[in-house]
């Protein structure tokens, strides 16, 4: 079987690497079957599409609709990247997986439109699948209706050209979408279970993402109540369709 590659953008090595982890775990694979490229500290350097199964890219608090001028050195370098990434990706069709951060690098494209519209605070919230969604090869296995683990400051308010909604919520119309047969993009993580959840409220309780941070352990108290278990199904059944 050709490799997996994921990429990151998380600054922070134990975020970083409990982000990868959970992908290897809703994978069931190692990390000899998904590579991991931190956007964040590296190039992408060139990516052969023939090299690879396929590519799944994790969330981050880098925001497309950040403020130019409030980007990083590294923020630009990852977008210009992962933009030229996405096209060739959507050009030939090939196996793309790009949770909450995803929104961002393939939402813009084709006339699509990102913006602050429809943020949502960290926490749990459910998700209905459309019709499309229901019947799509992967979003399809999982119930109507499911509970996922989210919070971004930005979303798609304008779907790019020929994508196909696939669930929404009630604050975030657009919470999955699809280009082609084969590029997926979410707005909720699929693979975040409680505690990958509750050290990323430690780890980002000054970036925003709620008001004010001493938040933060009612929030986790809040998402320890919740049954978060379908979302990780995305990621196994993505990895199962596109193994080659």
């Amino acid at each position: 079987m050709k490799p997996f590659l994921f990429l990151g953008t998380r600054a922070e090595d134990d975020v970083a690497d409990s982000e990868y982890a959970a992908v290897l775990r809703c994978a069931g694979l190692d990390e000899r079957d998904v590579r991991r490229v931190r956007l964040e500290r590296d190039p992408l350097g060139p990516v052969d599409l023939d090299d690879w199964s396929g590519i799944i890219l994790g969330g981050g608090p880098f925001n497309s609709s950040d403020p130019e001028d409030l980007k990083s050195a590294a923020q630009k370098r990852a977008e210009a990247e992962l933009r030229e990434l996405a096209e060739r990706v959507v050009a030939a069709d090939f196996p793309f997986l790009g949770a909450c951060y995803g929104i961002g690098v393939l939402g813009g494209l084709r006339g699509g439109v990102v913006d602050r519209t429809y943020g949502e605070p960290i926490g749990a919230l459910e998700i209905t699948l459309t019709e499309d969604g229901r019947r799509d090869p992967i979003l399809g296995a999982l119930p109507e209706r499911f509970d996922a683990f989210l919070g971004h400051k930005e979303a798609v308010s304008r779907l790019p050209a020929g994508a196909v909604r696939l669930a929404g919520s009630v604050t975030c119309p657009v919470q999955a979408f699809r280009i082609g047969s084969n590029v997926y993009a979410t707005q909720f993580h699929p693979e975040l279970d409680v505690e990958g959840l509750c050290l990323r409220i430690d780890v980002y309780r000054h970036h925003g993402y709620f008001d004010p941070p001493e938040l933060a352990e009612q929030i986790q108290a809040m998402a320890r109540t919740k049954q978060v278990e379908h979302p990780q199904r995305i990621i196994e059944g993505f990895v199962r369709r596109f193994s080659n």
